[in-house]
Formats: C-alpha cells, structure tokens, sequence
C-alpha cells in the first residue's frame, strides 16, 4: 500500500492550500548554522539557478577547495567567464548566496560530495539547496508544484506567490523579475519546459538527490515518516514508496542509515554528517 503520493498519482493536482504550508520552514540557530536561509530577501530578484555557472566552478576546483578558493576561482581565474571584474565579484556573491560555497556549511560540504558522484542529479541537487537558501525561490514552489503534467504555469498565481511572502516590500517590476528567474529556475531543474509558454513536467530523481532531499528536513528536526513529506521530498515528483526505494539505493552507496519494517521508518546520516553536526541535530551540542 503506498505511504504517501504526489500529485501525478492522485491524478489531480494538489492544491496551492496543501503545498503552501511546506515553505514555511522551522526558523532555528541550529538551522541557520546547517545553511539555510531566512526571511523575505532572496537571490532570484536579479539571479536565476545559476546552474552553468555552479557546474563549471564546482568542475574547476578541487573537492576539499574552501570559501577563498572558490571565490578566486570566480574572480581572478574567471572560470565563470564573466566579461568585467564587476560582475566577476556579484556572480561569486549570487553563487555563495545560494550556495554558500563553504565546506564549513552543512548544506554546501554534503552538496559538494553529492555532486561529485552524481552527474545526472546535478539539477535537483542544486535546486535542493538553492530552494533551502533563497526564500523567494522556496514561495514560488507551491504554484510550480501543484500544477499536474503538461497544465500550463499560471503567472498570475507564481506573481500572488511572491507578494505572499515579500508583501509591498518590492515594487511591481522587480516582483515581475523573481517571477521570470524563478520560472527560469524551475526550468533549469527540469520542473517545466517551454520558452513563453512554460508546462509542468516531470523529474527524474536520482538516489543522491533522493538522500539530499531528506537530509534536508533532518536538519530540521523531521524524523521517520514527517521526512517524506517536506518541501524538497515533493521537488522529486515520486510517492513515498518510491522515494523509499530511491533511499534503499543511497544507503547501498553509503549516504544514509535506512531501517524500513512495516509502517515504521528511521532515516539517518551517521555516514555524511560530522559527529558535530549529529549532536546538534539532536539538540545536544
């Protein structure tokens, strides 16, 4: 019997109500010291993904790269070819901001290692992180999300999104550009297609990604079944059961603890957190 289902095997689309709910994350000292990102400021007023950019830097530096190398890898070496060293320097603020490029931050060090064994889920995993960073992105997930297979995104609703969360702190033009670079965004991890006219369409989630995607709402403080229902559980486009067996696979490849029996389920990540990072997870630093 199947655990949980998204929208696809309901057959209708959830709703913007259900979905709305899953962006309002848990604000925390623990949470921001893991990475994410807080408040109504965002990176998409002026940036999108970024996804070329972060596949070429994180291509060009070497795994254990820290903060400083990675920042000038961006603005002496010019790996991102930007033209002027201007947009050298916002193009390493924009990635940091969504990425944090810091082997010191939960979020950036276990994206990083994900990364590197896993092409094919270079997409969502940037999403992932970039949706648990830049809260204007994480308000335009609901009208992304909610939409079944081929129906077409509603700018009117992503446009009612971002007022929800930003209110009259932005004026109608830069509103109207976190729409196109969330839209954007959307499309770069393969949520939706099309140029103008942009279609919801369906991912293919990868087991690393899978295991980014739980470890995402661990860090938060969700345990068992609540872990299959987040935010960033819902980016995969799987039910439960599937996500399940996408958890199955990462354990195999030694990403996280699964004990599955029944109707009970315990998901760790003794394999990639630090011992650090596990007592603060349990509240007990």
């Amino acid at each position: 019997m199947l655990l949980g289902s998204p929208c696809y095997h309901r057959g209708v689309s959830s709703t913007l109500t259900e979905l709305a709910p899953l962006i309002r994350l848990p604000e925390s000292r623990a949470a921001v010291d893991f990475g994410f990102r807080f408040g109504d400021r965002g990176t998409h007023t002026s940036r999108t993904l970024m996804l070329d950019e972060l596949e070429t830097l994180l291509s060009s530096a070497p795994a254990e790269a820290g903060r400083s190398d990675y920042a000038d890898a961006i603005i002496q070496d010019n790996v991102t070819d930007k033209r002027t060293a201007a947009t050298r320097r916002l193009t390493n603020q924009r990635l940091g901001e969504l990425y944090a490029l810091d082997p010191a931050v939960t979020l950036f060090r276990v994206l990083r290692r994900c990364w590197s064994s896993d092409e094919p889920g270079h997409p969502l995993l940037a999403l992932l992180c970039a949706l648990a960073r830049d809260p204007l992105l994480r308000a335009t997930a609901p009208p992304v999300l909610s939409l079944r297979r081929d129906e077409e995104l509603s700018r009117q609703a992503m446009t009612a999104a971002v007022v929800s969360t930003v209110g009259d702190r932005l004026n109608d033009s830069v509103v109207d550009k976190v729409v196109r670079n969330a839209s954007s965004t959307w499309t770069q991890s393969g949520h939706l297609q099309g140029r103008v006219r942009k279609t919801r369409t369906r991912v293919d989630p990868t087991p690393l990604s899978a295991a980014y995607a739980l470890l995402l709402g661990y860090l938060l403080g969700l345990r068992g079944h609540r872990l299959f229902t987040t935010l960033w559980v819902k980016t995969l486009d799987r039910s439960t059961d599937e996500v399940i067996f996408l958890a199955m696979d990462a354990k195999r490849l030694g990403f996280l603890d699964l004990k599955h029996a029944g109707n009970v389920i315990d998901v760790g990540f003794a394999p990639i957190l630090t011992p650090n990072e596990l007592r603060e997870c349990h509240g007990t630093r």
